[in-house]
């Protein structure tokens, strides 16, 4: 198969920055259901664009372009070795072209390899069949919404829900439980593959197999295809939203599975996945390995449709609503911040510095080679091309910013920042910090990387390249970057409020429905 490779980079490409029809068309559903003007309909909006602008750039969609996972079933006589070979030098050349962001890390050092392969990365999983065709499925699961997952061991309590058992029931509870402990740190809404059954590990497999179903699919097994439904119906009314803003639609789609398991162990295993639902699989031909087909496709005027309803939803959004929008530019004032209130729409301009898990740690307990004092913080990990002008922002959307709760009030102390930018949401400790210093968090769009790119003009410079492109800290100059207060510095979280209401809705399906 001399153009197996060639196949498998386009694969990669289409993979990560255009989004299936079936991911659009239930996006688009949930544009339709959110009230106009609202926090919710305004980011759908956002992400809307950001769909559109990801196909037209040719570029990640989310700049977490996650652990990239094949599933390949091949024929008999398949050399899966060369195979292994070219998806290798595939990954590796889609990471230099920047359709990837270099994501392979040692797990002991912390050193980035550069060019996503190393020990355990990508991941490749061959099956045989009986079929001659070679039939490749490729998922990009970004970090966020990978934290999200959650697996559960039958029986148990569960917060806001009271006892799971080991049936139908207790599965039920399972499910709803994993979407309001998803919030909008997993770039919500989501969709969930729910595996039944197994071990832990073959859980977790079957769970995320789960995501590799159409949308719209049928189950086959009545009782799960019941559950399926019922978990769409319930867990859009927990109120949690896009990005965990509040509103009518929490999850865009629920696929499960089952199978056989140990008589002590019972396993319900949760994979969570952003709106930013990345998955595409080819068929190719065995001889050539020149692509026959794409799967997850639909015909041309369904696409188009769904384009334009998306392009009217975001028409709509933008137009609606009263939300009260204030432009700053950077640095900032205890007094521009102490005006702010949780729901402003901010649009700053001016420099903002990214910094994430490995600059966190390292500012603790060091001087920082930039003057933050009433700076930003932005916690990005962005992809980054270099040419002869120097380095160019390819996709640059936010990061979970619940990781830096452990240091993030110490150094807004320290440094005298004044806006932290992240998706999520923080912690109490990160809130305190905010109130006592005059300080405020701003959620951007998570997942919206080439809609937040545009509004960069510059990259004024870089430090601590030696832990890697996303964790290195990027001096950026940004015009018009929006972004919503969800805590500001007079004690108020959204987050907080969304989490508090959703888990009184989520009391309400504590009684017995599954029998």
């Amino acid at each position: 198969m001399q153009q197996f490779l060639d196949s498998v980079y386009e694969l990669i490409v289409e993979t990560s920055t255009n989004l299936p029809p079936d991911v659009r068309i239930a996006i688009q559903a949930a544009q339709e259901k959110e009230d106009a003007g609202t926090r919710s309909a305004l980011s759908l909006s956002t992400i809307a664009s950001n769909i559109e602008m990801a196909e037209c750039n040719v570029s990640p969609i989310c700049q977490d372009t996650g652990m990239p996972t094949f599933v390949i079933h091949c024929p008999v006589g398949a050399n899966q070795l060369q195979m292994k070979k070219d998806i290798f030098e595939a990954i590796a050349r889609a990471t230099k072209a920047g359709k990837l962001r270099p994501n392979s890390v040692d797990s002991l050092t912390g050193t980035n390899s550069g060019d996503n392969l190393g020990p355990g990365t990508p991941v490749i999983h061959f099956e045989q069949w009986d079929k001659e065709e070679v039939d490749v499925r490729l998922i990009l699961k970004g970090g966020g919404c990978e934290n999200k997952n959650i697996q559960y061991s039958l029986p148990m309590e569960l917060e806001g829900l009271g006892k799971a058992g080991r049936d139908l029931d207790g599965i039920r509870k399972c499910i709803l439980h994993a979407v309001y402990q998803a919030q909008g740190q997993g770039c919500s809404a989501g969709f969930i593959g729910v595996g039944i059954g197994g071990d832990r590990t073959s859980g977790y497999d079957l769970a995320k197999a789960q995501l590799f179903r159409m949308v719209d699919d049928v189950n086959t097994n009545e009782s799960l295809r019941d559950l399926e439904n019922y978990i769409m119906d319930k867990a859009n009314q927990l109120g949690i939203g896009t990005m965990g803003f509040g509103g009518n639609v929490s999850l865009l789609g629920c696929k499960i599975g089952v199978m056989n398991r140990l008589p002590a162990s019972f396993f319900v295993s949760v994979a969570y996945n952003c709106w930013a639902f990345r998955r595409q699989g080819v068929v190719l031909d065995p001889q050539t390995g020149v692509i026959r087909n794409y799967v997850y496709t639909a015909p041309a005027k369904v696409v188009m449709e769904a384009k334009e309803k998306l392009g009217a939803a975001v028409d709509g959004a933008a137009t609606a609503g009263s939300v009260r929008q204030i432009a700053l530019s950077t640095p900032l004032s205890d007094e521009q911040v102490r005006e702010l209130r949780v729901g402003d729409v901010v649009l700053l301009s001016g420099p903002m510095y990214t910094g994430r898990d490995a600059l966190h740690a390292h500012l603790i307990n060091n001087d920082c080679p930039v003057d933050l004092n009433g700076g930003v913080i932005y916690h990005c990990g962005p992809v980054m091309l270099k040419d002869e002008h120097g380095w160019h922002v390819k996709a640059a959307g936010p990061t979970t910013s619940i990781r830096e709760e452990p240091y993030q009030a110490d150094i807004i102390k320290k440094f005298g920042v004044r806006a932290v930018i992240g998706k999520g949401g923080m912690g109490a400790k990160t809130l305190a910090a905010l109130k006592e210093h005059g300080a405020v968090y701003l959620n951007a769009i998570g997942g919206a990387a080439q809609y937040y790119a545009e509004t960069i003009k510059r990259v004024d410079g870089v430090d601590f390249m030696n832990f890697g492109v996303p964790e290195a800290m990027w001096h950026l100059y940004v015009d018009g970057f929006a972004a919503i207060v969800t805590m500001d510095a007079h004690g108020n979280s959204l987050h907080a409020e969304v989490d508090t209401d959703s888990k009184s809705k989520l009391a309400q399906f504590k009684e017995p429905v599954f029998k």
